[in-house]
């Protein structure tokens, strides 16, 4: 449970100075002219539901952006400690103590060579398919786990060009209740909410798309790193009846 857990603290964490600071840039109204600027640039007057909304959304998307980089890392997924031990285990051909260890230490690495020694006893042939089956599974896990990261980069976007869509509709609908003579500051509000979630949907999406084609590139080398280990600690077995 407290596992489980991590991942929501660290959005708490993560979340809470981010929604203070816009908070207090929102409501910074005095002040020089770069500081109003920056205020009235995040007032949520001017950026509309869907501007908040993508506020939110680059809240979340860096807190998964840092979670996941903490914990897709070779460390993390496969131990040099623990790998040492798994090593030794197979050394003095104690298996059932090494199946106990991947039992509760729970991670990439242990899951695939826990598969492995389901196997014991049976062709290496078929100690292979149950590896490599847990490779991929293991592999589709992490892939999932990043998913979100694509899906956010691509909605972010879409959500900024709702924005801007909603922006010009009010501006238009404006003008034509006024019967086509307005003056500008009366259209800056619709204008100005079209052009903020534009670049709020822009600012998000370019970071945690590099971010998630980053973490991509390293699930790739960490898995098939790992995936080399768990197939060495087997190939013993290649030749055994």
């Amino acid at each position: 449970m407290t596992r489980m857990n991590v991942p929501f603290v660290r959005i708490l964490a993560v979340a809470t100075p981010l929604l203070t600071a816009t908070q207090l840039m929102a409501q910074g109204g005095g002040g020089d002219a770069p500081s109003s600027a920056i205020a009235d640039f995040f007032a949520y007057k001017n950026c509309g539901t869907i501007g908040y909304l993508i506020m939110v959304l680059s809240v979340v998307a860096g807190a998964l952006i840092i979670e996941n980089f903490m914990t897709i890392k070779r460390e993390k997924l496969a131990p040099a400690d623990l790998l040492n031990d798994i090593e030794a285990l197979f050394e003095q051909a104690n298996f059932q103590e090494a199946v106990e260890l991947c039992e509760q230490e729970k991670n990439y690495m242990t899951n695939v060579i826990g598969a492995g020694l389901s196997k014991l006893g049976h062709a290496f042939e078929t100690m292979q398919t149950s590896i490599r089956e847990m490779q991929t599974e293991e592999t589709v896990k992490l892939f999932q786990k990043i998913g979100w990261l694509s899906l956010i980069s691509a909605i972010a976007p879409m959500m900024g060009l709702f924005g801007t869509v909603t922006g010009m509709f009010i501006t238009f609908g404006t003008i034509a209740a006024a019967g086509g003579s307005v003056s500008p500051a009366t259209l800056a509000s619709g204008i100005k909410m079209a052009l903020i979630t534009t670049i709020l949907g822009l600012t998000v999406a370019i970071p945690v798309g590099v971010a998630f084609y980053t973490l991509r590139n390293r699930v790739i080398r960490v898995s098939t790193e790992t995936n080399a280990i768990s197939e060495n600690l087997f190939e013993r077995f290649r030749n055994t009846k």
